[in-house]
């Protein structure tokens, strides 16, 4: 099985030796299936949605709930991912937090940075690559092999890299050129960004669909669901990102 780069999905999710005494394994009616996680993820996406709605009506006021939301969502994803727990309240409480961030910074889009409306949009196009990526993959145009596993690590690796030292810049008054800006190479990093995304998304169907075959249980769904939502709520982020560049050149 290739890693896909998610780091809710790691090589061991569904591998059975990472879960110590866990006799539901062997129980062939409480198998994962690809319905199942769809239901789990929109579970989690509906709270998001939820608690994003909530904190972008309070604004500003309730500015504070950025923060809250992405340390907290930070350490709950860092305890799910490190612990390979697969407790639905810890992972909904995931989706909670990062609901209340991802409010206030749509929040902060809207008034400063994007027209009216730039979040619903950003929302949409989310749904239409998940859409688009799904059909893609179910088509087998996209075959996630060692090769392709290589080459997106590889993106994601240099994309880290080159937010980490945008982020450590910051402090120091040092700003890493063009691609933050509006101009055609900061839209072409964004856009750039937005396709890598798309393709963990692949990987995570990919990575997903072999844990079925190989007869996961039907707990390891909401782990599954976790891992989509992580590259879920990144895309959503990189999307919002490139609609403010190309709005701010009108």
């Amino acid at each position: 099985m290739y890693r896909s780069g998610n780091p809710g999905l790691s090589d061991s999710t569904f591998d059975k030796s990472s879960y110590k005494e866990a006799n539901w394994w062997d129980e062939e009616s409480n198998l994962m299936s690809i319905e199942g996680v769809a239901e789990k993820t929109g579970i989690l996406l509906l709270i998001t949605a939820t608690t994003a709605m909530m904190t972008a009506f309070s604004m500003p006021e309730a500015s504070i709930l950025i923060l809250i939301g992405a340390l907290g969502g930070f350490i709950v994803a860092l305890i799910v991912i490190f612990s390979g727990s697969l407790n639905p309240i810890l992972i909904c409480t995931y989706a909670a937090l990062e609901g209340l961030a991802l409010g206030g910074i749509t929040w902060f889009f809207e008034v400063y940075l994007g027209p009216p409306g730039i979040g619903i949009v950003a929302a949409l196009l989310t749904f239409l690559i998940l859409g688009a990526m799904i059909a893609i993959y179910r088509a087998g145009l996209i075959a996630w092999d060692r090769n392709t596993q290589i080459a997106v690590t590889s993106a994601l690796v240099a994309i880290v890299f080159i937010y980490l030292i945008s982020i450590v810049g910051a402090f120091f008054g040092f700003h890493v050129p063009y691609i933050h800006s509006a101009g055609p190479i900061g839209i072409a990093f964004s856009l750039f960004v937005v396709g890598i995304g798309a393709l963990c998304l692949v990987a995570d169907f990919d990575f997903i669909e072999k844990g079925v075959e190989r007869g996961a249980p039907k707990q390891l769904e909401w782990r599954a669901a976790f891992g989509l939502m992580v590259t879920l709520i990144w895309l959503y982020l990189e999307i919002l990102k490139l609609l403010a560049k190309i709005a701010s050149r009108r």
